[in-house]
Parts: C-alpha cells; sequence; structure tokens
C-alpha cells in the first residue's frame, strides 16, 4: 500500500466541486456528498477509496476518476450518513 499523503495531494476547489459537496437543487441536492481531490496519477480507485477513508476517518461509497491537465480528479463519493460539508470544513475547504 502506498503512503497515503503520496496519493491524496490536494483538495481541487471550484464553484462545481464546491456545489458537489451539497449537490444541486436541480438534482433535489441527492448528487451531493462529494470531495473532489488531485491524486497521484498512478494511484488506483481502490487505492484512493483506502487512504481517503484512513487518512479522514470517512467511509467511501464510490471513487470515480479522470486526467485532466491540472492531474488526476478523484471525484469521492461518501456513504450515506457521512457529511462531506462537516468534512469539508475539518480540512479546510470552507
Amino acid at each position: 500500500m502506498k503512503d497515503n499523503h503520496k496519493i491524496l495531494l490536494h483538495p481541487y476547489v471550484t464553484e462545481k466541486s464546491m456545489n458537489a459537496i451539497d449537490g444541486t437543487p436541480a438534482q433535489d441536492l441527492k448528487d451531493g456528498n462529494r470531495i473532489e481531490f488531485i491524486v497521484k496519477r498512478d494511484a488506483t480507485k481502490a487505492e484512493i477509496k483506502a487512504a481517503f477513508e484512513e487518512t479522514f476517518k470517512v467511509k467511501v461509497e464510490n471513487v470515480f476518476t479522470r486526467i485532466r491537465k491540472e492531474g488526476k480528479h478523484a471525484i469521492i463519493k461518501l456513504k450515506e450518513g457521512e457529511d462531506a460539508k462537516d468534512l469539508s470544513m475539518r480540512i479546510g475547504i470552507f
């Protein structure tokens, strides 16, 4: 297993990623509870999930990834009962 600090580089904060924390009114806020991170380019979804759960002590439902010019983005959907807004405050996004 890779070192968590080498997998999770930093949160990716934009207006769109901030909307993903709470969800959008058009989707009745059902598309929320997600946090976006820039991660190591060669990290797998399983490694990202394990690193995120271990680092932040939350349960992850799903990890979606995409490669952009800024690097590899991981959109981390937290399990029901976990609160992305609370977590984002703890890690300094808000």
